[in-house]
């Protein structure tokens, strides 16, 4: 049975809500209430981001429903290490992960939680890069190398110039920083743990 901070913070005011099934997941897990909110924020960011994209660059490839459940349960691996909440670590990565393919969660969806962090390994494509962009920008962070990830293949798929693209994200990302205060004031409501 989900608490009922948990249940505020899954259908609270604020960022857009959550897929139905990573809502279910969190509640079958109890998870921190400070995580759905987390979730919601990088979700929220992530589906803005992918409206972005599919309009300015429609050439590009992206599996728009894996993008937003990826960001959904990028960190549900903090469920299972709520002390990475609030301080650093990444044992929730291949916890998360694990934790999705034992729920039956394909690996097109659940790579996400182990893929999140790792943006400038092999085999990252431009679904991964977008989860990756979001889980920085939500909060105004901005990661040079991951942006021109981002930049290189908006640009390959759409042949357009790299400083047109790269001026083009720059600003998307300056509009989806500007949130950030908000989107932090609304994970902080949450407490760790329930």
């Amino acid at each position: 049975m989900p608490s009922d901070a948990l249940r505020r913070a899954l259908t609270d005011p604020g960022p857009r809500p959550l897929p139905d099934e990573a809502a279910r997941l969190l509640e079958d897990l109890d998870a921190p209430p400070r995580l759905a909110a987390h979730l919601r924020a990088v979700h929220d960011v992530a589906a803005e981001l992918l409206a972005w994209v599919v309009g300015r660059y429609p050439a590009l490839a992206v599996d728009g429903d894996a993008v937003l459940f990826g960001a959904a349960t990028h960190d549900i691996g903090k469920a299972l290490h709520p002390d990475e909440l609030s301080g650093p670590g990444s044992r929730h990565e291949a916890a998360g992960h694990a934790l999705l393919r034992e729920r039956g969660v394909e690996e097109r969806l659940a790579r996400f939680a182990r893929t999140h962090a790792s943006w400038d390994g092999p085999g990252i494509g431009a679904d991964d890069l977008l989860v990756s962009l979001a889980d920085k920008v939500w909060k105004a962070k901005r990661v040079p190398g991951l942006e021109q990830r981002v930049v290189d293949v908006l640009a390959a798929a759409s042949g357009a110039e790299k400083w047109e693209v790269f001026m083009d994200l720059d600003d998307a990302c300056d509009r989806l920083a500007a949130g950030a205060d908000g989107r932090l004031a609304f994970q902080s409501a949450y407490p760790v743990v329930a």
